[in-house]
C-alpha cells in the first residue's frame, strides 16, 4: 500500500481534496502474441503490478491529470470540440474520455492523479493499465455504471483512434477482467473468456531485459498491415475469410504461393500461434506442463523468425532461461523489440533460476535485469483506503 499512501498524500497536497482510489493491473501473456488484432486466441494473466488512479470530482467539465512518473500536470476541457493529441502520456487519458463520450457516457470534470509500479515500455501493458484505471475511475465518479468488457473496448478504441497504436483488445480486456490465480483463454472475436487455473507446481517468472527499442510502435502497426494484406490475398480463394483467425495451417500452406515474403511469414506466425494457444489450453487443463512449455518455446521461435519482433536481448534472455534447471518454457511477451520474457519455472527452482539467469544476463550485457515472480491477479476495481 506504499504507492497508495504516497498517491493520497500528494493528491491532497496538489488538489486539496481526499480522493477515491482505483487500481488496474498490467498483464503478462503466456502465449498468443500478435493474434488479438487478427480475431484470434490469447492466454494472458493480469499481474500484481498496476497503475493506481486517485480521483475527485469537480463542479465543472475540466479534467486535470497529474502523472507522478512524469512529474507533469495536463488540463483538458471535456467540452473541447476539436481535441488533438499532444504526443505524450496524457493522450491515453484524453483518448479514453473521448471514447467514452462518443459512446454516450457523460463524464463529470475531475482531478486525477496517476501512479504505479508498472515499468513503461516493458511489454507488461502499462498503457492499457493507465487507460483502464483512468476510464473506470472517471465512470465511477460520474455515476456511469459500465460493463467491463465495454470498458475494455472503449479503451482499445482510444488507443487505436487517438493515440494511433493499432493494438488489439487483449491488454485492456485482461486489465478489466483478470481473475486471481488464473490465466484467461480469450477469444478475441467473440470476447468470450475461460479462466484456467495455473498449476501450483509451476510459477510465472518475468525477466525484464531493461531494453526498449524505439521502432516498436511503427513496427507493430506495420505487422498489422501485413496481416491485413495477407487476408486480402487469401479472401479470394478462401470464401468467408475476414481475418487470419479464419485460416487453417493447411489452407495457408496450400495457398502459400499467393503471399510474397514477408507477408507469408507474418501470416504463418499468426495462424500457427492460434493453433498453439488452443493446444496450450488443452495442455494446461491436463496438467501437461512439459507440453505447455514446448509450445511457449515454439511461440518464441515463430515470433523471432517469422514475425521478426524479437531482438538480441530477448533472444539471449530466452536462451539463458532454457538452459537453467527446472524451466518448462520461455518466450518473449508483449509487442516485442525489447521488454520482458515470460518463463514457466518449477516452483522449487524459482530462486536458483533468478540467480543463474540474472548473473548470466548481466555478464553478457552489462545490464542488470529485473526478475520477479508474478501471481495472476484480479482486474480493475476500487481500493479501500
Amino acid at each position: 500500500m506504499r504507492i497508495a499512501e504516497e498517491l493520497v498524500s500528494k493528491f491532497k497536497s496538489l488538489f486539496g481534496a481526499a480522493p477515491r482510489l482505483f487500481r488496474a493491473p498490467g498483464r503478462v501473456n503466456l502465449i498468443g502474441e500478435h493474434t488479438d488484432y487478427n480475431d484470434g486466441f490469447v492466454m494472458p494473466a493480469a499481474i500484481d503490478l498496476s497503475t493506481i488512479a486517485a480521483i475527485a470530482a469537480r463542479r465543472d467539465r475540466k479534467l486535470r491529470v497529474h502523472s507522478l512518473a512524469f512529474a507533469q500536470t495536463v488540463e483538458f476541457d471535456l467540452d473541447d470540440p476539436s481535441p488533438t493529441p499532444r504526443g505524450d502520456w496524457s493522450d491515453y487519458v484524453r483518448g479514453v474520455t473521448l471514447s467514452l463520450d462518443n459512446a454516450g457516457r457523460r463524464l463529470v470534470g475531475a482531478d486525477l492523479m496517476l501512479h504505479g509500479d508498472l515499468p513503461m515500455g516493458s511489454g507488461l501493458s502499462a498503457s492499457a493499465a493507465l487507460e483502464v484505471a483512468a476510464g473506470f475511475a472517471l465512470c465511477s465518479v460520474s455515476d456511469a455504471a459500465i460493463d467491463l468488457t465495454d470498458l475494455a473496448l472503449y479503451c482499445q478504441r482510444a488507443e487505436n483512434e487517438f493515440v494511433g497504436m493499432r493494438c488489439g483488445v487483449m491488454d485492456q480486456f485482461i486489465s478489466c477482467r483478470g481473475v486471481a490465480g488464473c490465466v484467461l483463454l480469450i477469444d478475441c472475436r467473440s470476447l468470450e473468456a475461460w479462466p484456467l487455473r495455473l498449476d501450483p507446481r509451476a510459477r510465472l517468472v518475468i525477466c525484464n531485459t531493461m531494453v526498449h527499442h524505439e521502432l516498436a510502435s511503427s513496427a507493430y502497426n506495420a505487422r498489422r498491415k501485413a496481416c491485413e494484406r495477407a487476408v486480402a490475398l487469401l479472401s479470394g480463394p478462401l470464401y468467408g475469410v475476414k481475418a487470419l483467425r479464419d485460416v487453417t495451417q493447411e489452407q495457408l500452406s496450400h495457398f502459400s504461393a499467393l503471399l510474397p515474403d514477408p507477408i507469408l511469414r507474418r501470416a504463418r506466425h499468426v495462424v500457427s500461434e492460434n493453433a498453439r494457444v488452443l493446444q496450450a489450453a488443452t495442455a494446461l487443463a491436463a496438467g501437461d506442463l512439459a507440453e505447455f512449455g514446448w509450445l511457449m518455446n515454439e511461440s518464441h521461435r515463430s515470433l523471432r523468425d517469422d514475425y521478426e519482433v524479437s531482438c538480441p536481448e530477448l533472444d539471449l534472455m530466452v536462451e539463458l532461461a532454457r538452459g537453467a534447471p527446472g524451466v518448462y518454457g520461455a518466450r518473449m511477451t508483449g509487442g516485442g523489440f525489447g521488454g520482458c520474457t515470460i518463463n514457466l519455472v518449477e516452483a522449487e527452482r524459482v530462486e536458483s533460476f533468478k540467480e543463474i539467469v540474472g548473473e548470466a544476463y548481466r555478464d553478457a550485457t552489462r545490464r542488470t535485469p529485473r526478475i520477479f515472480v508474478c501471481d495472476p491477479a484480479t482486474g480493475v476495481g476500487e481500493l479501500d483506503f
